[in-house]
């Protein structure tokens, strides 16, 4: 895979750097915000670390500026680590929140389950339909009638997860232990976010809306007018 690393620690940088293309990892780096924005922006990587307290441009800054042109999977590497941070890189639009200092063999390891996500699969699983909706698994495609719609890694999980339990009920804890492998406190509100902006691509476009909230519980999608 071809990473970026923005991260303004030169020790840290190196670190990361020395360890990811011992992997085999192609590894670029930036030291500021700025540089990092325009890296992310202006080339094409698989992953891109990203620190939040950066000079030139913060890390939230950085990360909305990608958000409006690339839907790269962007990993959070940052020294705060209260739940409210946690929390503002996810409703951001991160994949993934790390905070440091940090075990390197669970960034390799959460690393590879976005390589995984992002694979093709070796025998097609064929489509996920819901009404006009089409969800396709080995190629991580979105349609819906005959337009595309592009989804960030973390959309993509999302909906694949809904329509393999398609007219089922799952509730939050569910979705964010299966589309995040963490655990959120319930008194957060990252889920519904991410539901609210898979709804703004899959949804709002259309007269019938498909993904459809149960109070108190969770989500459903489902073709109603079947």
């Amino acid at each position: 895979m071809r990473l970026l690393s923005i991260e303004d620690e030169r020790s840290t940088a190196a670190y990361l750097y020395k360890g990811l293309t011992e992997h085999g990892h192609v590894v670029d780096t930036a030291f500021d915000g700025v540089e990092g924005l325009h890296l992310a922006t202006s080339g094409h990587y698989d992953l891109i670390l990203l620190d939040v307290g950066l000079p030139g441009a913060s890390g939230w800054d950085v990360l909305q500026g990608i958000r409006t042109q690339h839907q790269t999977p962007v990993f959070f590497l940052s020294g705060r680590d209260e739940v409210e941070d946690r929390v503002k890189g996810l409703l951001l639009g991160a994949d993934d929140y790390m905070v440091k200092p940090f075990a390197f063999s669970e960034l390799l390891a959460r690393i590879q389950v976005v390589a995984r996500r992002r694979a093709p699969m070796s025998a097609p699983e064929g489509l996920l339909r819901v009404g006009e909706l089409e969800v396709d698994t080995a190629r991580r495609r979105v349609k819906r009638g005959k337009q595309r719609i592009d989804l960030t890694t973390q959309e993509f999980v999302l909906l694949d997860y809904l329509a393999r339990h398609v007219g089922q009920v799952v509730s939050r804890t569910l979705i964010a232990q299966n589309v995040w492998d963490m655990h959120f406190d319930s008194d957060t509100n990252v889920v519904d976010v991410a539901v609210r902006r898979l709804r703004a691509k899959v949804d709002e476009p259309f007269p019938e809306k498909l993904i459809h909230t149960v109070r108190g519980v969770g989500y459903v999608l489902e073709h109603q007018n079947a």
